[in-house]
C-alpha cells in the first residue's frame, strides 16, 4: 500500500497535462483578443474606404 501511495505521489502526468492545458487556454485568450482587436480597426478600414468610394 505504502508503495501505491509512494507511486501516485510521483506521478505528475496528469499534472503536466493540466499545464498544457491552461498553456493552450491562455494561447487562446490571447489569439481571441488579438483577432478581435484587429477585426474592429479593419472594419473601420473598410468603413472609410466603402465611405470615400461613394463619395
Amino acid at each position: 500500500m505504502k508503495a501505491l501511495i509512494k507511486r501516485f505521489k510521483a506521478d505528475e502526468d496528469g499534472a503536466t497535462a493540466i499545464e498544457y492545458g491552461l498553456i493552450a487556454a491562455l494561447i487562446a485568450v490571447a489569439i481571441i483578443a488579438a483577432v478581435r482587436s484587429v477585426g474592429s480597426t479593419l472594419s473601420g478600414t473598410f468603413s472609410d474606404i466603402d465611405n470615400e468610394l461613394s463619395s
